[in-house]
């Protein structure tokens, strides 16, 4: 399983922005290994944060982005003390969720 997600969660008056830093290769099926072989696509093809169990954001991704691939959106209405889930889902069928406490 991948390593942990880093969410962090700060509301500030009715908005929160929520930044996440995922831990995923992200390969393209693009690049070449030493050996000249073509190294198999993996990466992350969609992403959802829940806020207290509501889904408040869904986004399909493709192999363009990035090795550790970071993301931040904004939330209204989340308050201090409120969850902030995080899922993500590969081409390879692996996911990790994590979540986080607004402060």
């Amino acid at each position: 399983m991948a390593d942990p997600m880093r969410i962090r969660a700060q509301a500030a008056g009715d908005k929160t922005t929520v930044r996440i830093l995922m831990s995923h290769e992200m390969e393209s099926g693009q690049r070449k290994d030493a050996a000249g072989k073509t190294v198999p696509a993996w990466y992350i093809q969609e992403v959802e944060a829940r806020h207290n169990g509501k889904s408040v954001m869904t986004a399909e991704w493709g192999p363009s982005v990035s090795k550790n691939p970071f993301l931040q959106f904004t939330v209204k209405g989340a308050k201090a003390g409120d969850k902030i889930a995080v899922t993500w889902k590969d081409n390879k069928g692996d996911t990790r969720s994590d979540e986080a406490t607004v402060s």
